[in-house]
Order: C-alpha cells, then structure tokens, then sequence
C-alpha cells in the first residue's frame, strides 16, 4: 500500500508533466530555460502543491537591450500593461568591457506551478519575447531595486531640456527608438506572429524620424502633438486603413473610384493610406493647400516635397507626412493656435472636432515629450550599476 507522501510525489510528478507539456506547445520552439539547470522540488503546502526552486528570491529575465531609451519604454509599458504589480519589475544596468547592458527582471513567486504558466502567458501575449529564470538572494535584489529606482528617477524628474531646444540631430536617434517600441506594441499586432515583423525595422524608424522632426521644423508644429497623431492614427505602422470607408459626393473628380450613382450624386471609395492614414479626400484638399502655399518648399529635403500633379498611389510615400504637417498646420491657424480643436479637427474635420482624438493624442503627446526631453539628462549621468551585485544568469 503506497505511503501518502509517495501518493504526493506521484500526483505532482504528474502535474508537473502536465503543465511542462502545456507550457512546451505554448512557447514552442523556445526551450523551458531554468536557473544553473536546477529544478523544482515538490511539496504538498497549506492543501496545495508547490514546486519550489532551491533559493529565496526567483527571477525571470524578459528583456536585454543595448540602449537605455528602449530599455526604459519597455520597462515602463511592463509596469503600467503587464505585471500585476510594478514594484515586482526590476530595470537595471551592467557594463561588460565597457559597453553597457541593460536588462528587465520580474520578481516571480518561488513556485514552478505559478510562476512559469504566468511568464508563458506574458509570452503568448506579446508583452515579452522570452524569459529566463535566474537564482538572486536579498541583498542583490535590494540592489537591483536600488538601480530601478535611480533609473524612474531621472526619467520622472523636471529637465531643463525641452523639445523645442534640442537640435534635431540630438532628437534622431531617440525619436527612431520612439517609433519602433510604438510600433511593436500596436494593440493590433502584439501577441501575433506579425509583431515584429511588421513593426519599424531600425532604417525604416530613422527616415520616419527624420521625416517627423523636418516636417514639424518646417510648418513649426508642437513636435509632440504630430507624434500624438501618428501614433493615434496607425501607430506609425504601414498597415492598411478603413478600405471600406466611402463617401458620397455630387459629382466625381478625376481618379475617382465609383462605387454607386444616384440621382442626388456618387458614391465613392475612401479608403486611408499610409502611417497618418491620410484618405482620398483629405489627400486631394492637402494637395490644393500646397498649391496655394507661398513656403519655400526647396527648404525641405527632396523626398518630402509633394509632386506638382496630385498622385494617389503614396501608401508609403515620404511625402504624405508633409501633406500630415500642412493639414495640421491650416487647422492650427484655423482655430487660432488652439491645439485641442484642431486636433480634434484632424480626425472629426473642422466642423465636428473629435475631442475624444483630441484625449488620446493629448496622452501619447505628453508622454513623448516627458521621455524625449529626459533622454540628454539621462545621457549627463553615470549609470547606476554595480556588477558584484548582479543576480546569477
């Protein structure tokens, strides 16, 4: 007759392999990485089964990343979408021949059972590529917690850069790393197999960077809120738009698409194009805005420059983030410089501004501005780090 304990043993060797082989198709072909090749041990706790690991404080690395900007959006979005609790997030830095590494670590339970399905579903979700589980101790965990904290502080603390000061060269690299972490949490994509294949490749977030910043130069825009409506319009992905959207008209103008004729007009194809998602209509009203413009195109580069004759077929074309500029632009002079409105208008157009847009861009611009204009503080200070305090990987 078996003993309890032997009856324990069986039924948790069996849920381990359970859960082993849920986890396997779950994050398939990515292995089950454990700490030192160390395993759990089994015990029966409270009425319930543990897996415990043989130390105090159990880690999953999620993230490594060779720049702090990125680093920190990841870490940050972690914090506020993810993790059940932020104080369980760890960011932290370590040099290794000089070149700084930075990496995220989650604080997960000391248990098998929860804390490898809840690190396999950050995965299948999206919110973290894979993970690692690492052995720590207290002492070097307070430490880790010490950098974290260092790291929120610069980010969160007053600057006395601001956007409008910094050079546009000093802007480049950080608003590129801005438009890629956008990019690769699209709401749309996060979780799919399209995630990152879809999101800004690194040359691709450097044009479009370098686009943003000449373009807003040029019709001095707020660069914050134009970031706001890119990210609000397609999260500066080349996906397609509403390619159902129509709209009726009186008559077609040349290059319309109909789709319907009645008595009292046409129907036609809308559909929206590119990163702003900048439509038919509107792009045939940008165009004649340009050409009553009296600005010194030539001040911009080449590739931003519209065409003389309006051309439809711009999905992604440099040039539809000047035509997002100068629409913006009209609808700041139009409201007066009231940022609100025309932003609504953006979306809503001038007769019904969208104040719900407004919000959102509102929210994206501001957050834009709070990192982008810490990134040279946090470039002026010395990392946080010591690497004899590092948790063992």
């Amino acid at each position: 007759m078996s003993s309890p304990a032997k009856v324990a043993g069986f039924f948790a060797f069996c849920v381990l392999g359970t859960m082993a082989g849920a986890i396997a198709y779950r994050t398939w072909p990515q292995p089950l990485q454990t700490p030192h090749g160390a395993y759990p041990s089994i015990k029966l706790e409270d009425g319930r089964f543990i897996a415990p690991y043989p130390t105090r404080t159990l880690l999953a690395e999620v993230g490594r990343f060779d720049n702090e900007l990125t680093a920190y959006l990841w870490f940050d979005y972690l914090r506020n979408h993810a993790v059940a609790s932020p104080s369980q997030i760890c960011l932290t830095v370590k040099e290794d021949s000089g070149v700084p590494h930075y990496r995220i670590y989650l604080i997960v339970p000391n248990d098998a059972l929860m804390a490898i399905p809840y690190l396999s579903r950050l995965a299948a979700e999206g919110y973290i590529t894979s993970y690692t589980l690492a052995f720590s101790n207290p002492k070097a965990l307070a430490y880790l917690q010490e950098q974290t904290s260092l790291f929120r502080a610069t980010y969160e603390k007053p600057t006395a850069h601001t956007l409008e000061t910094l050079p546009a060269q000093a802007l480049l690299p950080s608003v590129a790393r801005f438009l890629i972490f956008k990019s690769q949490t699209d709401p749309r994509i996060r979780g799919t197999a399209a995630q990152y294949s879809l999101s800004l490749r690194r040359d691709q977030a450097s044009e479009l960077a370098a686009d943003i910043i000449a373009v807003a130069k040029f019709y001095d825009l707020p660069l914050d809120v134009f970031l706001g409506i890119g990210a609000m319009e397609n999260n500066y992905l080349d996906v397609p738009g509403d390619l159902e959207h129509a709209i009726w008209k009186r008559r077609p103008a040349r290059n319309d698409i109909v789709l319907k004729r009645l008595r009292r007009g046409v129907l036609v194809s809308d559909p929206s194009m590119g990163v702003w998602q900048i439509t038919r209509e509107t792009l045939r009203y940008a165009h004649e805005l340009y050409r009553r413009d009296t600005r010194d195109y030539s001040l911009l580069p080449p590739r931003l420059r519209p065409p003389e004759q309006l051309q439809f077929d711009l999905s992604d074309s440099h040039v539809l983030t000047t035509y997002a500029g100068l629409l913006l632009r009209n609808l700041l002079d139009r409201f007066d410089g009231n940022v609100a409105a025309a932003v609504g208008a953006y979306n809503g157009g001038p007769r019904n501004p969208n104040p719900q847009y407004a919000a959102g861009v509102n929210l994206v611009a501001d957050y834009a501005r709070t990192i982008l204009e810490r990134v040279p503080s946090a470039a002026e200070q010395p990392s946080p780090q010591n690497p004899n305090t590092a948790p063992a990987d």
